[in-house]
């Protein structure tokens, strides 16, 4: 599914291609993915511009000429974004289309019809009713401390929680705790001021590595635990060193922590008490 990296593309994408172009129409083919009432989503957006976005975790919130009318989208399992010009046949799971003046198209694809488009009128209102955290990217170290010592259960769980740190998904956390050395069943009130420290250069570390290889996993730098997790997806099993810590040489554990399925080095992350 989209994570903070695949969001934050797609972010960039809508920047380059959709601002400042008034909306001249908007076919909804499934008003089930809209938020707010269809109708008033239509006439509320039809001659407004998009003009800059924020996104806040996997969240993507565009702006637009109208203060107090914003458009929020959440990508759901597989959602994505296609610019492309009314000429061309409407692509494929294009469920919502914006489009504009000038000839071309912005299509919202709903895959799996998990995605979801809505307008709200302020971000900071909608942020706190839905009790998400601050952005990965964009979070403190001072605030990150005091959440994570506020928490009992195991660090990994923590870091999912989007009340949190918003915008870490399953891998993300893996990765980040593989980068800081910290076990994924350490028990986050038991941190360290550098183990939390470790923790907060971790997510900067990843996310802004994800974003700049466009989440391509296979392009990350070979100190990533990430192609392990993709070679334990793989059907083939003939690259035995890509189940092993690129760092110590120790073969890569996988467990449940949380309900989810985890990766870690046994030897590297262990509990310290």
């Amino acid at each position: 599914m989209p994570e903070l990296p695949e969001v934050d593309i797609r972010r960039q994408y809508l920047e380059t291609s959709s601002l400042h172009q008034p909306i001249s129409h908007i076919e909804i083919e499934d008003k089930k993915l809209v938020t707010t009432d269809p109708s008033t989503f239509v006439t509320t957006l039809t001659g407004r511009q998009f003009t800059e976005t924020r996104r806040v975790g996997k969240n993507l919130f565009v702006l637009t000429d109208q203060p107090g009318v914003i458009l929020h989208m959440h990508f759901g399992m597989t959602g994505d974004l296609d610019y492309y010009h009314a000429s061309l046949d409407r692509p494929r799971f294009a469920r919502i289309v914006f489009s504009f003046t000038n000839g071309y198209n912005l299509g919202f694809l709903c895959p799996r019809k998990f995605e979801r488009v809505g307008l709200i009128d302020d971000i900071d209102t909608f942020l706190k009713r839905k009790k998400i955290g601050s952005d990965g990217l964009t979070v403190s170290l001072p605030e990150l401390a005091e959440k994570l010592r506020a928490k009992k259960a195991f660090i990994k769980p923590v870091l999912l929680d989007q009340s949190v740190v918003a915008g870490l998904g399953n891998w993300i956390v893996d990765e980040v705790l593989f980068q800081a050395l910290i076990h994924p069943e350490q028990r986050a009130n038991t941190l360290t001021d550098s183990q939390i420290a470790r923790i907060h250069n971790a997510i900067g570390l990843v996310l802004n590595t994800a974003i700049r290889y466009e989440a391509t996993y296979r392009d990350f730098p070979n100190t990533f635990l990430i192609h392990v997790r993709e070679w334990d997806n793989s059907p083939y099993d003939d690259v035995e060193a890509h189940k092993y810590c690129p760092r110590c040489g120790a073969r890569i554990e996988r467990s449940t922590v949380g309900g989810r399925t985890t990766f870690f080095c046994p030897t590297e992350q262990r509990v310290q008490s």
